[in-house]
């Protein structure tokens, strides 16, 4: 099961330590499908973060809304399953008891604990349901994370630079997982990266945003065939076009001279 998600005028203000007026995001409008894979890609700082946290409920804009299927998000749900950079597993908890987690406090663990077992098989972690956060790798660790996360049956998956800290080839493999996933529940995602190759690998569209304050400089379609190869003709196009977009965003204006 999958949802739309409404951005509508978003803004959101913070104060910094010295009372400062901070402005993370000005104006920020999208319309997500459900079941569509989106990547939000921009430069540090530009509120890419910021716009997950307000979708998850994690956070509350200034002005605008933010709406999950015509329902206004006010609040945290688990209809909103959030990965964040490092995981964030409990590292007292077994790799089983960490993707129990949601059912327990739900209190349907007794109901559904197969699926517990199933998720694992999933993200492919057989034989380590014992095993400790600090006893896998960081790869297998994100994996524990996912099947947390999408253990709940969530109507969408928010994901914070899930890959950031893995290696290229546990990236990749990560990437793939995280594709059979998709594919297989059908579910909304959507993905802050920094990775420009892993959007396009990922996405069904790409949204740039513009250095603080954050807005939508462009909405990337991408349009190529799946499974998609990295070093394809069209791949690497698509890249090149990308790349245009994102210089741009990030250009600074120019200083106008009076002679």
């Amino acid at each position: 099961m999958s949802s739309s998600i409404s951005i509508n005028g978003v803004n959101r203000v913070y104060t910094d330590a010295d009372g400062g007026r901070v402005e993370a995001l000005h104006d920020v409008s999208l319309d997500i499908k459900a079941g569509e894979f989106i990547s939000i890609i921009g430069p540090s700082g530009c509120g890419k973060t910021t716009l997950l946290r307000l979708i998850a409920g994690l956070d509350k804009p200034q002005s605008g809304e933010l709406s999950i299927d015509d329902s206004r998000i006010k609040d945290v749900s688990t209809e909103r399953g959030y990965v964040f950079q490092q995981g964030g597993l409990f590292p007292w908890l077994t790799v089983e008891n960490n993707i129990a987690y949601g059912l327990k406090a739900r209190g349907i663990f007794k109901k559904d604990k197969a699926k517990v077992k199933d998720y694992i098989s999933m993200v492919g972690l057989e034989g380590f349901e014992r095993s400790y956060p600090h006893q896998i790798s960081g790869g297998m660790a994100q994996r524990v994370a996912i099947a947390r996360a999408l253990i709940n049956d969530p109507k969408a998956l928010l994901l914070d630079e899930p890959m950031g800290a893995l290696d290229s080839f546990t990236r990749a493999d990560l990437q793939d997982k995280i594709l059979e996933l998709w594919k297989k529940q059908g579910t909304t995602m959507i993905l802050v990266t920094h990775d420009i190759d892993e959007a396009i690998y990922l996405s069904d569209r790409i949204v740039i945003m513009t250095p603080r304050p954050g807005k939508i400089s462009s909405i990337v379609s991408v349009d190529l065939p799946r499974p998609r190869h990295r070093g394809g003709t069209e791949f690497l196009a698509l890249r090149k076009s990308i790349l245009e977009f994102f210089e741009l965003a990030q250009a600074q204006p120019q200083p106008e001279y009076m002679i």
